[in-house]
C-alpha cells in the first residue's frame, strides 16, 4: 500500500549497449507510479565502475526510489545503490554478485582476454538485418537495431571488462532478482534466490513485458511476487 499516498518514483536502466525504449511497453499503474527512464554514458577513459555510478546518480532526482537495473545496467544500479536510499532495488536478467557469473566470463576475467573480443563489431549492427535469412533470425536483428544503439567501442569495451571483472562476492541484503530459466547470457543455474519467469530469455524484459506489467506493481511495493 501506498503511504500518505505518495507516488513511488522508478528508475529504470537498460541493458548493455541498450537504449531505454527498452522499457517502451513496460506500464505501471500511474495513480502509484512514476517511471523515469536512465541512459548510458559514455564512460570517461579510466573512469571505475564507482566513478560511473557516482555520475549516473546525478540523474537521481527523488528521494526513496525504486531502482530497476538489466542486464550489465543491473550490475550498475548496484553500485550506484550504495551511495543512495532506496525503497527497492531489483535487477532483472542480471546477477547479485561474481560467482553467478558464467563460468566462461570468470574464465575471461582471470586469463585477461576481454581485449580479444571483437567488440568493434557493433559498428557494423546496421548490417545485421540485411544479412540475416529467415524468420526468426530477421526479427532477432530488427530487435538489435531497433535496442541496441549504444556502439561505441570505448563504452563496449568498458562495459564488458568492468561486467566480468565485477568485484562483489555476496548479494546486497534486500536485493530483489527477476531471471528467466531460459536466459543464455547469465544461464539460471548459476543464479540463486531470484524470481523465476518460466521461459524467459535474457530480452524478456522486451518479449514477456505483460508479465511485468502484471507483476511489477507487486514486486516493488512488497518484494514478492502475487500468485
Amino acid at each position: 500500500m501506498l503511504i500518505n499516498n505518495e507516488i513511488v518514483h522508478v528508475y529504470f536502466m537498460p541493458g548493455l549497449a541498450a537504449n531505454p525504449s527498452v522499457f517502451e511497453h513496460i506500464k505501471l499503474p500511474e495513480d502509484q507510479f512514476q517511471i523515469h527512464l536512465l541512459e548510458w554514458l559514455i564512460p570517461e577513459p579510466y573512469e571505475t565502475l564507482k566513478e560511473y555510478a557516482l555520475r549516473m546518480n546525478s540523474f537521481i532526482k527523488h528521494d526513496n526510489i525504486v531502482l530497476i537495473g538489466v542486464s550489465f545496467g543491473g550490475i550498475v544500479v548496484q553500485e550506484m545503490s550504495k551511495y543512495l536510499e532506496l525503497k527497492r532495488l531489483i535487477i532483472i536478467s542480471s546477477v547479485k554478485c561474481r560467482r553467478e557469473l558464467p563460468r566462461r566470463m570468470r574464465y575471461a576475467s582471470n586469463k585477461g582476454l576481454v581485449k580479444f573480443l571483437p567488440t568493434s563489431l557493433l559498428n557494423h549492427i546496421d548490417q545485421f538485418e540485411k544479412l540475416a535469412f529467415g524468420d526468426f533470425l530477421k526479427k532477432r536483428a530488427k530487435l538489435y537495431k531497433k535496442y541496441l544503439s549504444i556502439i561505441d567501442v570505448s563504452y563496449v569495451d568498458w562495459a564488458i571488462e568492468n561486467m566480468i571483472n565485477w568485484d562483489c562476492e555476496k548479494p546486497i541484503p534486500g536485493i530483489v532478482h527477476i531471471h528467466g530459466d531460459l536466459d543464455l547470457v547469465f544461464p539460471y543455474k548459476y543464479i540463486n534466490g531470484c524470481i523465476t519467469v518460466k521461459g524467459g530469455t535474457h530480452i524478456m524484459v522486451v518479449n514477456r513485458f505483460r508479465w511485468f506489467n502484471k507483476h511489477l506493481p507487486s514486486i516493488i511495493l512488497t518484494g514478492k511476487k502475487e500468485d
